[in-house]
C-alpha cells in the first residue's frame, strides 16, 4: 500500500501525455460541484463518501483527501483493506466505518485507530469486545439490523442476545449507531419491500431504546433511498453513487427532477477514462482484422491500434460493438477486444498519428461517451463497469 502511494505520488511529476499508454482523469471541479449540490439537498443529516470498490473505481487515494477538503467528514468502505487505504490518506478528525469484512485477528487493529464497524450476529462482537480489552480502548459499533433484506444483519433473537452482551460490557462497547441496508430503493418495483423494511427498523430501534441502549446515529440511506424516501434519512446518509455523478437508476432521476422541479441534470460526471493511439495501418479489402473472422474488411480500412484491452477493464463484449473517441469523433471497435488491445476504425478520421488521444469514457470536442453506453453494450450496470476499471491504471486529478 505504500509503494502505491509513493507510486501515485511520482504520478503526478509525470508528463501524462508522453509517458502513460492509459489513465484515468477525475475531475476535480465536477467532484466538488457534486458534493455541494448534496449538500444543498440533505442539509439536516450528515453525509458519509462511500468509496468501497475502490471509490467506485475513482481512486480511494485521491477523492478521499477530496471530500475531506469540501467539508465531508465521514467515509464508508466495506472491507478491512479499504480502511487502510482511507486511514492512510485522511486526517485524523475524519470518521471511518467498516461496512462489511473484518478478519478474526484484526479487530485490535481497527479498535485501535478508532474505526467503527457493523455488528451484524452475536459472534463478532464478542470478538471485538475480548479486542477492546486488549488494547484498553472501546470497540466503536454500529449494529446492522436485519429488515428484510435477508443478507448480513441482526434479526430480533440475535438483536436480544448482541443487546445483552452490551449492557454487560459497557466499559468496552460504544454504540456509534443503528442502521439498516434497504433492498433495491432505486427501484418503484421494491416499493412495498422497502416500506415494510421502514417499519422493522423503527420496531427494533424501539426494542434497543427500551433496553436502554443509545445509539449515536441512525442511518439506513443510500443514494437512492436519500431520494426517494426521505423519512431514511435519519441522522447519516451513506452516499456512493451520486456523489460521482451518476444517479442510481434512471427512475430515481426522474423521482428527483419531477420533486424538486429541476430540468437540467444537476450531476457532473467525475470520471474520464483516456489512452493513445499506438499504431496506424491499412487494410486492403478482403482481409480479416485481428484473431479469427471477427471482422472482414469489405473495403479499405484505415485502422488505429489504441493500447487498451479486456485486462484493463474494457469488457471484451464490445468487439464488433464498442465506440471511442478519437479528434472528437466517434471511431467504431472493429474486430476482437484483445487483452492489451483494441482496434479502432478510423477510415473517416483525417490526419490520426501515433500519439493522438483517444477517449475511452468521457468527453472529446463535441462528443461524449458515457458510462451509460458501456452498459448498453455489455449489459454491465454503472457500478460495476466502475468497480472493474483496475487500480493499475492511474487516476490522476484534474483541477
Amino acid at each position: 500500500m505504500e509503494r502505491n502511494l509513493r507510486n501515485s505520488r511520482k504520478l503526478k511529476k509525470i508528463n501524462m501525455s508522453a509517458n502513460l499508454r492509459t489513465w484515468i482523469e477525475i475531475d476535480k471541479k465536477a467532484y466538488l460541484h457534486n458534493l455541494e449540490f448534496l449538500k444543498s439537498i440533505f442539509k439536516d443529516t450528515d453525509i458519509s463518501s462511500v468509496v468501497k470498490g475502490n471509490a467506485y473505481g475513482h481512486g480511494i487515494e485521491q477523492i478521499v483527501p477530496l471530500a475531506q477538503n469540501a467539508g465531508i467528514n465521514y467515509f464508508s468502505v466495506f472491507s478491512l483493506e479499504e480502511a487502510c487505504r482511507v486511514h492512510s490518506v485522511k486526517n485524523k478528525d475524519a470518521h471511518l466505518m467498516i461496512m462489511g469484512y473484518i478478519p478474526n485477528d484484526s479487530y485490535e487493529w481497527v479498535i485501535e485507530h478508532d474505526i467503527s464497524f457493523f455488528i451484524y450476529e452475536p459472534g463478532d462482537l464478542n470478538k471485538a469486545i475480548l479486542a477492546a480489552k486488549k488494547v484498553k480502548k472501546k470497540a466503536n459499533i454500529h449494529l446492522e439490523l436485519e429488515t428484510g433484506m435477508n443478507r448480513t444483519g441482526l434479526d430480533d433473537l440475535n438483536l436480544n442476545k448482541a443487546i445483552k452482551i452490551i449492557k454487560e460490557n459497557k466499559n468496552h462497547v460504544n454504540i456509534k449507531g443503528v442502521c439498516t441496508h434497504l433492498a433495491g430503493a432505486e427501484s418503484i418495483a421494491n416499493h412495498v419491500r422497502i416500506k415494510r423494511q421502514i417499519i422493522n427498523y423503527n420496531r427494533q430501534l424501539n426494542q434497543i431504546k427500551k433496553q436502554g441502549c443509545e445509539p449515536e446515529k441512525l442511518h439506513m440511506a443510500c443514494s437512492a433511498a436519500a431520494i426517494s424516501y426521505p423519512r431514511t434519512r435519519k441522522d447519516l446518509i451513506r452516499t456512493g453513487i451520486l456523489q460521482y455523478g451518476f444517479w442510481p437508476s434512471f427512475e430515481t432521476r426522474i423521482a428527483f427532477m419531477q420533486k424538486y422541479k429541476h430540468t437540467i441534470d444537476p450531476l457532473r460526471r467525475v470520471l474520464s477514462w483516456k489512452s493513445r493511439v499506438m499504431h496506424i495501418k491499412t487494410v486492403e479489402p478482403g482481409e480479416f482484422i485481428s484473431y479469427g473472422t471477427a471482422f472482414f474488411a469489405s473495403e479499405k480500412k484505415k485502422i488505429a491500434v489504441v493500447p487498451v484491452g479486456y485486462a484493463d477493464g474494457f469488457n471484451r463484449s464490445l468487439s464488433n460493438n464498442g465506440r471511442v473517441l478519437i479528434h472528437g469523433k466517434i471511431a467504431s471497435v472493429i474486430g476482437l477486444v484483445n487483452m492489451n488491445m483494441l482496434i479502432a476504425d478510423i477510415t473517416h478520421i483525417n490526419n490520426v498519428k501515433p500519439g493522438d488521444e483517444v477517449v475511452l469514457i468521457g468527453k472529446q470536442k463535441n462528443n461524449i461517451i458515457r458510462v451509460s453506453s458501456f452498459s448498453e453494450f455489455t449489459q454491465q450496470v454503472n457500478y460495476e463497469l466502475l468497480t472493474r476499471l483496475p487500480g493499475s491504471i492511474p487516476r490522476i486529478i484534474k483541477n
